[in-house]
């Protein structure tokens, strides 16, 4: 069973950019497709970005398009979030999520990080 942990949320001020991590441990990293969901304070979980087991594919939330980007190495068991332009409605705390079949409903993700808090302040 894979075992995800997220690391690189703090508070930062609007413009600037963050790099979140999530390192992935107790399983094949490389057969899974990985997500990346934000929950704010009474809001549902989003969708920010998701990711192929090889990288090749991606796809990206609407609030997010343009400034987020995700990637990950394989060899290294990590996905990666680039958040840049951020705006302090990106306020929220971030989770990464494993599948072997996703998407971008939180639903179809049955392996999920403990979360890292992202702040930005205006």
């Amino acid at each position: 069973q894979v075992q995800l942990v997220e690391s690189g949320g703090k508070l930062v001020q609007a413009g600037a950019s963050l790099r979140l991590s999530c390192a992935a441990s107790g399983g094949t990293f490389s057969n899974h497709i990985m997500g990346w969901f934000r929950q704010a304070p009474g809001k549902e979980r989003e969708f920010v970005a998701a990711i192929s087991w090889s990288g090749g594919s991606t796809v990206y939330g609407d609030s997010v398009k343009g400034r987020f980007a995700i990637s990950r190495d394989n060899a290294k068991n990590t996905v990666y979030l680039q958040m840049n332009i951020l705006r302090p409605e990106d306020t929220a705390v971030y989770y990464c999520a494993a599948a072997k079949a996703g998407g971008s409903s939180p639903n179809e993700y049955d392996i999920w990080g403990q979360g890292t808090q992202v702040t930005v302040s205006s």
